[in-house]
């Protein structure tokens, strides 16, 4: 069972519900604990980035984590001792439908939960973000921010990677491919104008590209890039996850595993290819996941896919995703496209 110590709370009237406050953080003003109860926060701001700082810790030893919206990791599982406070901040994307952008609006407003085997939580401040960099996420299901458990993206896992200053708009939706993202308005046509000088927008669409020609997948990946860079915005193309299909002598060498499609189009050595043609910074994730699941074999790797829950070998659990979100960290950081002060280890 876990224990809450909230100790800020204790001059505060808990209530099963949430009383509506004024978007104090949208006019400078911090919002606070006041909107907290045992099990999380409500923060009745708009549409935004936001910059969330937490005091963590109690009377006796806690071990706290904060998810939000719908279900992103924003903050990694934090011990703190007996008798001590510790600071943490991350800054937080807030948008309406707060999940994929074909999904449901969600909640208004910024919703974090607590986590963690002992969650405690002393101190909030949430302010709007003022200079905060923006990383765009444009993908498929194995991106996307799932709804449900047991499933999740790496993009959902990603932001508690990622330190106060830089902020996950994950824009990906389940079973898109590079022709149906570019055609639906919910998708490119909204996305492309959020864009900002410098942000980074990290593409990975191939799964659900089956039926796509090589011709017009290079194409649509060229669109997205041009399409990145009208804006000012820096693209970087990500091969996609392999899927856990393994041969008879344990590796993933088949067309399966290694998202070649019907028509024989091998989607990661043409990703590869755009980016060296287009000065594209690449992530070979497809290389870098198969390395990993090769390396857990058979068994070890049922732990990162939804085999055991679903018989699933394409969509990754909640600790597959922090796995290959972790992969994506190290590969921005290596390539300098984050610098290393913005992301946690570990």
């Amino acid at each position: 069972m876990r224990r809450f110590n909230l100790a800020v709370l204790a001059a505060v009237t808990l209530s099963a519900g949430l009383t509506a406050v004024p978007a104090q953080a949208h006019s400078g003003r911090p919002l606070g604990i006041e909107n907290c109860t045992t099990a999380g926060c409500h923060f009745d701001v708009p549409p935004g980035t936001y910059d969330v700082k937490v005091l963590l810790g109690g009377d006796a030893a806690s071990s706290t984590a904060i998810s939000g919206e719908t279900r992103r990791s924003l903050l990694p599982e934090t011990a703190v001792e007996a008798g001590e406070r510790v600071f943490r901040s991350f800054t937080v994307n807030v948008r309406t439908p707060e999940g994929e952008p074909t999904g449901p609006d969600g909640t208004p407003g910024l919703d974090l939960a607590l986590g963690g085997s002992a969650p405690a939580l002393a101190d909030i401040k949430v302010t709007r973000a003022r200079h905060a960099r923006q990383i765009l996420l444009v993908g498929d299901s194995t991106v996307c921010d799932q709804p449900g458990d047991p499933y999740s993206g790496w993009g959902q896992q990603l932001p508690q990677y990622l330190r106060k200053g830089v902020s996950v708009a994950n824009y990906a939706d389940s079973g898109e491919s590079t022709v149906t993202y570019l055609s639906e308005p919910r998708l490119w046509a909204t996305v492309q104008p959020l864009i900002r000088p410098g942000d980074l927008v990290l593409v990975q669409l191939a799964h659900n590209d089956k039926t796509t020609d090589e011709a017009t997948y290079r194409a649509n990946l060229e669109t997205l890039v041009a399409g990145v860079r009208e804006k000012g915005g820096n693209p970087v193309l990500v091969t996609p996850i392999v899927r856990r299909w393994f041969n008879s002598d344990g590796t993933l060498n088949n067309g399966t595993a290694l998202l070649v499609n019907g028509l024989g189009v091998d989607h990661p050595a043409v990703i590869r290819s755009v980016a060296a043609a287009e000065d594209v910074p690449l992530i070979d994730l497809t290389a870098k996941t198969k390395s990993l699941v090769e390396s857990l074999g058979v068994e070890g790797s049922k732990a990162i896919y939804l085999y055991t829950e679903k018989r699933d070998n394409t969509h990754t659990s909640v600790h597959g995703a922090t796995v290959y979100a972790g992969l994506v960290r190290d590969e921005l950081v290596a390539q300098g496209l984050v610098p290393e002060g913005a992301v946690r280890v570990g």
